[in-house]
């Protein structure tokens, strides 16, 4: 794998108050294969986000240096492609990770402190953690896996692979008390984040999907009613917005949407997630809960942006 992995160092200059400071922040990406001929290294936004192309430095494995010739990144999502002119480098395996169990080992590839290309093993701790608050950034759409494999400042945007060499996602953060590895590290999965990518390179942007429904992040199963209440899980509507595709597939409030595209939904955040990735303009069906019984519909998502 690491001949895929590229170190990144990107120029940054802020401004805080009065004071313009200027520093480097290292990261890590990993070359993917979009389909679209080109070179790109995907990685986190956060990396390289308020940095031009001429101020982000790409170093391969070999040592040998190069400035991507673009950028296109989502702020929702924390992910960033930068294209490169190097057509020898490879391009990573893509894995499976709806596959990946916890417990399974895993191996993470980074530029902790700098020190590109180091590897940290450790093992699948958690799946589906959501309504994090990571620092200063606002990542919209969580569905994140945790690791005690160690992540460092520096390991964001690097590749987490399974035993067989595949990537099945992309560090993206820590929660530390001290700045340094606790033992409990996030990464996007990978399935998440190439379709954040195939997006970006065909539209420019994420499209995300919109349904048009407030939820209720307070809403517990033991607010159901009926004999299912102690098995129920989902995400309960507020409100409806007039002329949403929720209004359209007769959504009302007080419905708990418990299957969304064919996917049990969890909570509030996981259904956010959900919509945000679904492609737009077509059928999705859903199972909703009202008054105790069950009904299946079929919504048809816009375009939030």
């Amino acid at each position: 794998v690491k001949p895929s992995v590229i170190h990144i160092e990107a120029h940054k200059v802020e401004q805080r108050g009065s004071v313009r400071e200027s520093f480097d922040e290292a990261g890590s990406g990993v070359i993917v294969d979009l389909g679209s001929g080109d070179r790109w290294v995907l990685t986190n936004r956060h990396v390289i986000s308020g940095a031009k192309p001429a101020e982000i430095l790409l170093r391969s494995h070999i040592g040998q240096e190069f400035h991507p010739t673009k950028i296109i990144s989502d702020e929702s999502s924390d992910i960033a492609l930068l294209q490169i002119d190097q057509p020898r480098l490879p391009a990573a395996r893509i894995g499976d990770s709806d596959t990946l169990e916890i417990g399974d080992f895993v191996i993470a590839i980074g530029s902790p402190f700098g020190l590109s290309h180091s590897v940290t093993f450790g093992i699948l701790s958690a799946k589906g953690r959501r309504d994090l608050s990571l620092g200063e950034q606002k990542i919209e759409l969580q569905d994140f896996f945790q690791t005690d494999a160690a992540i460092n400042p520096g390991n964001s945007g690097g590749p987490l692979l399974n035993l067989r060499g595949e990537v099945v996602g992309v560090n993206t953060a820590i929660a530390s008390s001290s700045g340094g590895s606790e033992g409990i590290g996030f990464a996007i999965p990978m399935h998440m984040a190439m379709k954040v990518a195939e997006q970006l390179v065909a539209h420019g942007k994420l499209r995300r999907g919109y349904l048009g429904v407030t939820l209720d992040p307070e809403f517990t199963v033991l607010e159901s009613d009926g004999e299912e209440a102690s098995r129920i899980a989902g995400a309960m509507v507020k409100s409806v917005r007039r002329g949403s595709p929720a209004e359209l597939a007769r959504l009302q409030r007080g419905d708990v949407i418990v299957e969304f595209n064919g996917n049990a939904v969890e909570n509030d955040d996981h259904l956010v997630t959900q919509v945000g990735l679904t492609p737009i303009g077509e059928a999705v069906p859903m199972v909703i809960l009202r008054s105790g019984t069950r009904y299946r519909t079929e919504v048809i998502l816009t375009d939030l942006n």
